[in-house]
């Protein structure tokens, strides 16, 4: 097995375990809770296989799906930005960037990183929340858990990537 899908395997696990233990018991405000597992799509690298994409964004979701009872809503949600992940991220890399280029703050930059990672953690939010709620009837509330773990999540996912520029 390679070294990449281990490293991979280990932040699932890492991943999972930090949502179901501690990040999916957190709702500041009652609305805004950290879906730090997003942070799972938005590191694959340029010319990653875009199936093992799909599969590992799939599997990401249908486990998170069965510790925190949301059946399927995790799953398409990741899915849905699985799907997107490699065609937005070239939109931030020039063609002479070397191929494997892993997003980071430290590759392409404070700001393009920033907007690179809050809209997939906005789409990620948008569709998870639209399933979830089935209904535009309580366009506030719907609102306030979109933009509200939006932004938690954001901080989360620069906070680490901050944390991580730091130490190499």
């Amino acid at each position: 097995m390679s070294v990449d899908v281990m490293k991979r395997a280990a932040l699932f696990v890492l991943l999972v375990l930090a949502q179901t233990m501690i990040l999916g018991r957190i709702h500041l405000f009652g609305f805004a809770t950290p879906l730090l597992y997003v942070y799972f799509v938005i590191l694959f690298p340029r010319n990653y296989p875009k199936w093992a994409i799909l599969l590992w964004s799939f599997a990401m979701g249908l486990v998170i799906d069965i510790f925190t009872n949301t059946p399927g809503l995790a799953a398409a949600s990741m899915t849905l930005i699985a799907v997107v992940q490699p065609y937005y991220l070239e939109m931030f890399v020039s063609r002479e960037d070397f191929e494997e280029l892993q997003p980071s703050v430290k590759n392409l930059g404070m700001v393009k990183y920033l907007y690179y990672s809050a809209v997939l953690t906005m789409l990620y939010c948008i569709v998870f929340f639209t399933l979830e709620m089935f209904s535009f009837f309580d366009l506030g509330d719907w609102l306030r858990c979109m933009v509200g773990s939006s932004v938690i999540t954001m901080v989360l996912i620069m906070t680490f990537e901050i944390v991580d520029s730091k130490r190499s």
